[in-house]
Protein backbone atom coordinates (compact mmCIF):
# COMPACT_ATOMS: atom_id res chain seq x y z
CA UNK A 1 0.00 0.00 0.00
CA UNK A 2 1.02 3.74 -0.42
CA UNK A 3 1.42 5.88 2.31
CA UNK A 4 -0.24 9.61 1.93
CA UNK A 5 1.18 12.26 4.31
CA UNK A 6 -0.77 15.60 4.96
CA UNK A 7 1.74 17.95 5.42
CA UNK A 8 0.79 21.40 3.79
CA UNK A 9 -1.09 23.10 6.82
CA UNK A 10 0.08 26.24 8.40
CA UNK A 11 1.30 25.50 11.73
CA UNK A 12 0.31 28.49 13.26
CA UNK A 13 0.33 27.44 17.03
CA UNK A 14 3.72 26.54 16.77
CA UNK A 15 4.74 29.99 14.79
CA UNK A 16 7.99 29.70 16.53
CA UNK A 17 9.14 27.30 14.26
CA UNK A 18 6.69 26.54 11.47
CA UNK A 19 7.52 30.70 10.35
CA UNK A 20 10.84 29.22 8.72
CA UNK A 21 9.46 25.74 7.56
CA UNK A 22 6.45 23.47 6.92
CA UNK A 23 5.43 22.01 10.15
CA UNK A 24 6.41 18.59 9.32
CA UNK A 25 10.11 19.66 9.19
CA UNK A 26 10.18 20.52 12.77
CA UNK A 27 13.30 18.67 14.17
CA UNK A 28 12.41 16.11 16.66
CA UNK A 29 15.30 14.13 17.64
CA UNK A 30 17.74 15.34 15.30
CA UNK A 31 15.25 14.40 12.11
CA UNK A 32 11.75 16.14 11.00
CA UNK A 33 8.72 14.46 12.51
CA UNK A 34 7.86 13.47 9.01
CA UNK A 35 10.81 11.25 9.36
CA UNK A 36 9.95 9.83 12.06
CA UNK A 37 6.35 8.92 11.13
CA UNK A 38 7.97 7.55 7.92
CA UNK A 39 10.59 5.45 9.49
CA UNK A 40 7.91 3.56 11.23
CA UNK A 41 5.25 2.64 7.84
CA UNK A 42 8.96 1.80 6.80
CA UNK A 43 9.40 -0.47 9.27
CA UNK A 44 6.42 -2.68 8.86
CA UNK A 45 7.42 -2.70 4.89
CA UNK A 46 5.32 0.51 3.41
CA UNK A 47 8.39 2.30 1.38
CA UNK A 48 6.49 4.40 -1.19
CA UNK A 49 5.06 7.99 0.55
CA UNK A 50 2.60 10.77 -1.40
CA UNK A 51 3.26 13.94 0.77
CA UNK A 52 0.55 16.61 0.35
CA UNK A 53 3.01 19.71 0.62
CA UNK A 54 1.44 22.78 0.97
CA UNK A 55 2.70 26.07 2.74
CA UNK A 56 6.64 26.26 2.35
CA UNK A 57 6.19 22.91 -0.43
CA UNK A 58 9.66 23.92 -1.33
CA UNK A 59 11.55 23.37 1.58
CA UNK A 60 10.06 19.54 1.87
CA UNK A 61 11.67 18.66 -1.57
CA UNK A 62 14.52 20.42 -0.91
CA UNK A 63 14.84 18.18 2.34
CA UNK A 64 14.41 14.99 0.69
CA UNK A 65 16.91 16.05 -2.83
CA UNK A 66 19.70 16.64 -0.12
CA UNK A 67 18.87 13.59 1.47
CA UNK A 68 21.15 10.74 -0.21
CA UNK A 69 23.93 12.88 -0.19
CA UNK A 70 23.32 14.02 3.71
CA UNK A 71 23.00 10.16 4.53
CA UNK A 72 26.29 8.92 2.20
CA UNK A 73 29.89 8.86 2.76
CA UNK A 74 31.49 10.42 -0.70
CA UNK A 75 34.20 11.50 -2.23
CA UNK A 76 34.59 14.97 -4.68
CA UNK A 77 37.17 14.13 -7.63
CA UNK A 78 38.23 17.68 -9.13
CA UNK A 79 41.47 16.56 -10.75
CA UNK A 80 40.59 16.04 -13.70
CA UNK A 81 39.19 19.80 -14.03
CA UNK A 82 35.51 18.10 -14.13
CA UNK A 83 33.34 17.49 -10.71
CA UNK A 84 32.91 14.05 -9.92
CA UNK A 85 30.89 12.17 -6.94
CA UNK A 86 32.27 8.75 -5.23
CA UNK A 87 29.81 7.19 -3.57
CA UNK A 88 31.50 4.96 -1.19
CA UNK A 89 28.62 3.95 1.25
CA UNK A 90 25.15 4.99 1.70
CA UNK A 91 22.76 4.81 5.06
CA UNK A 92 19.38 5.84 3.02
CA UNK A 93 15.86 3.35 3.40
CA UNK A 94 14.62 2.10 0.13
CA UNK A 95 12.18 4.62 -0.08
CA UNK A 96 9.60 6.68 -3.36
CA UNK A 97 8.86 9.83 -2.06
CA UNK A 98 6.88 11.96 -4.52
CA UNK A 99 5.96 15.24 -3.24
CA UNK A 100 3.08 17.34 -4.47
CA UNK A 101 2.00 20.84 -4.16
CA UNK A 102 -1.48 20.51 -3.15
CA UNK A 103 -1.86 24.42 -2.80
CA UNK A 104 -1.38 26.79 -0.53
CA UNK A 105 -5.09 27.24 1.45
CA UNK A 106 -6.25 23.79 0.36
CA UNK A 107 -8.31 21.86 3.01
CA UNK A 108 -7.20 18.92 4.59
CA UNK A 109 -10.25 16.84 2.59
CA UNK A 110 -9.03 18.66 -1.08
CA UNK A 111 -5.36 17.88 -0.70
CA UNK A 112 -6.38 14.26 -0.47
CA UNK A 113 -8.04 14.35 -3.31
CA UNK A 114 -5.23 15.95 -5.29
CA UNK A 115 -3.18 13.57 -5.14
CA UNK A 116 -5.89 10.72 -5.94
CA UNK A 117 -3.82 10.18 -9.51
CA UNK A 118 -0.88 9.00 -7.98
CA UNK A 119 -2.97 6.91 -5.62
CA UNK A 120 -4.36 4.74 -8.12
CA UNK A 121 -7.30 2.42 -7.89
CA UNK A 122 -6.42 0.79 -4.44
CA UNK A 123 -6.13 1.09 -0.66
CA UNK A 124 -4.03 3.39 0.56
CA UNK A 125 -2.77 4.39 4.40
CA UNK A 126 -2.99 8.21 5.22
CA UNK A 127 -2.04 10.20 8.10
CA UNK A 128 -0.94 13.64 9.34
CA UNK A 129 2.27 14.80 9.57
CA UNK A 130 2.55 15.78 12.93
CA UNK A 131 2.26 13.18 15.43
CA UNK A 132 3.95 9.85 16.54
CA UNK A 133 2.49 6.38 17.27
CA UNK A 134 3.82 2.82 17.79
CA UNK A 135 0.36 1.69 16.29
CA UNK A 136 1.46 -1.85 15.03
CA UNK A 137 0.29 -0.86 10.68
CA UNK A 138 -0.17 -4.45 10.24
CA UNK A 139 -2.78 -5.39 13.06
CA UNK A 140 -4.07 -1.82 11.99
CA UNK A 141 -4.31 -3.02 8.05
CA UNK A 142 -5.51 -6.93 8.93
CA UNK A 143 -8.41 -5.34 11.09
CA UNK A 144 -9.83 -2.79 7.73
CA UNK A 145 -9.00 -5.63 5.57
CA UNK A 146 -11.46 -7.88 7.93
CA UNK A 147 -14.93 -5.07 8.21
CA UNK A 148 -15.07 -4.53 4.33
CA UNK A 149 -15.31 -0.46 4.93
CA UNK A 150 -14.24 2.12 3.30
CA UNK A 151 -12.21 3.53 6.29
CA UNK A 152 -10.66 2.91 9.37
CA UNK A 153 -9.03 5.16 11.39
CA UNK A 154 -6.99 4.69 14.61
CA UNK A 155 -8.74 6.27 18.10
CA UNK A 156 -6.46 6.87 21.36
CA UNK A 157 -7.62 8.09 24.87
CA UNK A 158 -6.58 11.08 25.66
CA UNK A 159 -5.86 11.69 29.47
CA UNK A 160 -8.22 14.64 31.15
CA UNK A 161 -5.61 16.96 32.27
CA UNK A 162 -7.38 19.08 34.79
CA UNK A 163 -9.77 18.65 38.40
CA UNK A 164 -13.70 18.12 37.04
CA UNK A 165 -16.08 20.46 38.59
CA UNK A 166 -19.60 19.96 38.41
CA UNK A 167 -21.41 23.76 38.11
CA UNK A 168 -25.07 24.23 38.43
CA UNK A 169 -27.02 26.72 37.06
CA UNK A 170 -26.26 29.75 39.17
CA UNK A 171 -22.64 29.60 38.21
CA UNK A 172 -22.15 27.62 41.48
CA UNK A 173 -19.81 24.80 41.88
CA UNK A 174 -21.56 22.16 43.47
CA UNK A 175 -18.24 19.63 43.49
CA UNK A 176 -15.40 18.78 42.54
CA UNK A 177 -13.03 15.80 42.06
CA UNK A 178 -10.08 14.88 40.86
CA UNK A 179 -9.79 13.44 36.95
CA UNK A 180 -10.34 9.75 36.65
CA UNK A 181 -9.80 7.17 34.10
CA UNK A 182 -13.90 7.69 33.13
CA UNK A 183 -12.77 11.04 32.04
CA UNK A 184 -10.37 10.38 29.39
CA UNK A 185 -11.97 10.96 25.62
CA UNK A 186 -11.57 8.88 22.77
CA UNK A 187 -9.82 10.79 19.80
CA UNK A 188 -8.68 10.57 16.15
CA UNK A 189 -5.30 9.74 16.20
CA UNK A 190 -4.77 9.44 12.50
CA UNK A 191 -3.17 6.34 10.76
CA UNK A 192 -5.95 4.96 8.76
CA UNK A 193 -6.42 2.95 5.84
CA UNK A 194 -8.70 3.93 3.43
CA UNK A 195 -10.64 2.32 -0.14
CA UNK A 196 -10.48 4.10 -2.81
CA UNK A 197 -14.05 4.49 -2.78
CA UNK A 198 -13.22 7.36 -0.07
CA UNK A 199 -12.50 10.15 -3.29
CA UNK A 200 -16.65 9.71 -3.28
CA UNK A 201 -16.76 11.51 -0.24
CA UNK A 202 -14.62 14.57 -0.74
CA UNK A 203 -16.00 17.14 -2.87
CA UNK A 204 -13.18 20.57 -4.04
CA UNK A 205 -10.17 22.04 -2.01
CA UNK A 206 -12.92 23.45 0.56
CA UNK A 207 -13.89 20.30 1.80
CA UNK A 208 -12.04 19.66 5.64
CA UNK A 209 -12.11 15.94 5.38
CA UNK A 210 -12.76 15.83 9.35
CA UNK A 211 -15.77 18.08 9.34
CA UNK A 212 -17.38 16.35 6.17
CA UNK A 213 -15.89 13.56 4.65
CA UNK A 214 -15.55 11.23 7.88
CA UNK A 215 -19.07 12.28 9.60
CA UNK A 216 -20.54 11.13 5.75
CA UNK A 217 -19.05 7.90 6.74
CA UNK A 218 -19.70 7.39 9.81
CA UNK A 219 -23.49 8.30 8.72
CA UNK A 220 -23.61 5.69 6.23
CA UNK A 221 -21.69 3.34 8.29
CA UNK A 222 -18.56 3.25 6.42
CA UNK A 223 -15.89 4.51 8.79
CA UNK A 224 -14.44 1.88 11.57
CA UNK A 225 -12.26 2.64 14.40
CA UNK A 226 -9.27 0.79 15.61
CA UNK A 227 -8.26 1.52 18.89
CA UNK A 228 -4.74 2.00 20.06
CA UNK A 229 -3.70 1.55 23.66
CA UNK A 230 0.04 2.41 22.80
CA UNK A 231 2.33 5.51 22.56
CA UNK A 232 1.02 8.42 20.43
CA UNK A 233 2.10 12.03 20.98
CA UNK A 234 0.79 14.50 18.59
CA UNK A 235 3.00 18.25 18.12
CA UNK A 236 0.74 21.02 18.11
CA UNK A 237 3.24 23.24 20.20
CA UNK A 238 6.65 24.00 21.72
CA UNK A 239 5.48 21.72 24.81
CA UNK A 240 4.12 19.34 22.84
CA UNK A 241 7.49 19.17 20.69
CA UNK A 242 9.42 18.97 24.31
CA UNK A 243 7.34 15.92 24.86
CA UNK A 244 8.42 14.54 22.33
CA UNK A 245 11.57 14.81 22.28
CA UNK A 246 11.44 13.20 25.43
CA UNK A 247 9.47 10.45 24.61
CA UNK A 248 11.76 9.72 22.18
CA UNK A 249 15.16 9.49 24.29
CA UNK A 250 12.97 7.72 27.31
CA UNK A 251 10.68 4.86 25.07
CA UNK A 252 12.23 2.29 22.88
CA UNK A 253 10.78 2.89 19.33
CA UNK A 254 11.17 -0.05 16.37
CA UNK A 255 12.56 2.54 13.86
CA UNK A 256 14.50 4.83 16.69
CA UNK A 257 17.09 2.02 17.50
Amino acid sequence: MKTVLLAGGFGKRIEEESHLKPKPMIEVGGMPILWHIMKLYSYYGHQEFIICAGYRQEYIKEWFANYFLRRSDVTFDFTSGKSNMIVHHSDVEPWKVTIVDTGLNTMTGGRLKRVQDYIGDEPFLMTYGDGLCDVDINKLESFHQAHGKVATLTTVRQVQMKGVLDIGGDNAVKSFREKSKEDEQVINAGFMVLEPKVFDYITDDSCVFERYTMPLLASEGQLMSYSHSGVWQCMDNLRDKHDLEMLLTTKHFPWNE
